[in-house]
């Protein structure tokens, strides 16, 4: 529903990286998130959520895709 990159972002990405890196150590495997694109869930219009069988997909070019479907826990 989104399509965005770290070029729309407040903040590039090196500055909330040096930020955390100032503050803790940063280790292999670690994920740090940043939020959400604009135009997400209740903000549609009409309001949409993420429902059991919607896929989630999140890129990183020259990484890979990371893809999974919601499912009940």
């Amino acid at each position: 529903m989104q399509d965005s990159s770290t070029a729309e972002m407040l903040f590039g990405v090196a500055e909330p990286l040096a930020f955390c890196s100032r503050n803790f150590t940063l280790e292999a495997g670690d994920l740090m998130l940043t939020g959400t694109p604009w135009g997400c869930g209740y903000f549609m219009d009409p309001p949409r959520t993420l429902e059991i069988g919607h896929v989630v997909e999140c890129e990183v070019e020259r990484v890979g895709v990371l893809r999974n479907t919601v499912a009940v826990a």
